[in-house]
């Protein structure tokens, strides 16, 4: 699907496909340059080896540069909303905002790199009001298997290789993005722990969850997290899943994973990504989870929605 070129005032996401970290750099380095002559306030969230690079090439422009390590967002859920403090702290009529995001890189696991790739689709439609607002997102095709570079070209209106910037022809369009939740997740094992909850089970929710967390050794604070994020989220299940769910646990390669079906329905493919309203219209517990977990996957099913959560021992 061809897109039409785009107003510099609309919201402009740009993929930049490059080679090793040298041109990273380079070409990272001239971006931030382009926009501080404009005046235009620029957010780098990349890793803390690039973040060092990229502050040695820029010297003394860098200190008009603001940093963030994408290590330490954790989460992929959690990168729209560091975007959209930024956006809301810098944003102005007349005030263009430039950014470098990379979180898909070499090293994602395969669950990581599926929520990475679903985080920069979403972002077309999380920024698509915002005007003024040029977002680049570096994929190092050294490292990155090709059909990673392919998705890229899908979940970004402008592509940059080399010299040549231009639209791409493969971008699936904000319909296609807003259509929530349809990925398959690979299947529980078979001998995953299982729990029913029903009103006024939650205290042996929070029991199950967290004897599993002890067997499998997560340490104390990770413990802690993991059963108050599934806490929230099977209170979402009684709230609005029917009243009732199943909460399946089993024991990953890192540490825990837990997952919550109910028969609720999730619209908003941005929920649990940008701050939910105060008005008690919902969307809380998965703001919460997102922030107590290493990863949640939302999937809309035939009969419900799953919610998988993912929690490393340390």
């Amino acid at each position: 699907m061809a897109v039409t070129s785009r107003s510099p005032d609309s919201f402009r996401h740009r993929a930049l496909v490059y080679s090793g970290e040298d041109e990273f750099v380079a070409r990272s380095a001239a971006f931030v340059r382009e926009g501080l002559a404009g005046d235009e306030p620029t957010l780098v969230v990349v890793s803390a080896e690039k973040i060092a690079r990229l502050r040695e090439e820029l010297g003394a422009d860098g200190g008009a540069v603001a940093f963030a390590d994408m290590g330490g967002l954790g989460n992929p859920a959690l990168i729209i909303p560091a975007w959209q403090e930024f956006v809301s702290r810098h944003g102005a009529p007349g005030v263009r905002l430039r950014g470098i995001g990379e979180p898909i890189f070499s090293g994602r696991g395969p669950q990581e790199l599926v929520e990475c790739q679903r985080h920069e689709s979403l972002l077309n439609l999380a920024f698509r009001d915002v005007e003024g607002f040029l977002l680049l997102c570096p994929y190092d095709a050294s490292t990155l298997p090709s059909d990673v570079i392919d998705e890229a070209r899908r979940s970004h209106p402008l592509v940059a290789v080399g010299g040549d910037d231009a639209a791409s022809a493969d971008y699936r369009g904000v319909d296609a993005i807003a259509a929530p939740f349809a990925e398959p997740l690979p299947a529980p094992p078979g001998d995953a722990a299982e729990l029913e909850f029903a009103p006024g089970g939650l205290a042996g929710v929070r029991r199950f969850v967290a004897g599993e967390a002890d067997a499998a050794g997560l340490a104390p604070d990770r413990r802690a997290d993991i059963v108050a994020a599934v806490d929230e989220v099977a209170s979402n299940s009684l709230r609005h899943g029917g009243g009732r769910g199943t909460l399946r646990v089993w024991r990953s390669a890192l540490g825990l994973v837990c997952q919550v079906e109910d028969a609720g329905s999730i619209e908003d493919p941005l929920v649990g990504r940008r701050r939910p309203s105060t008005d008690g219209s919902g969307g809380f517990g998965l703001w919460m989870a997102n922030r107590l977990c290493d990863l949640l996957q939302v999937r809309a099913v035939d009969d419900g929605t799953v919610v998988r959560l993912h929690q490393s021992r340390r």
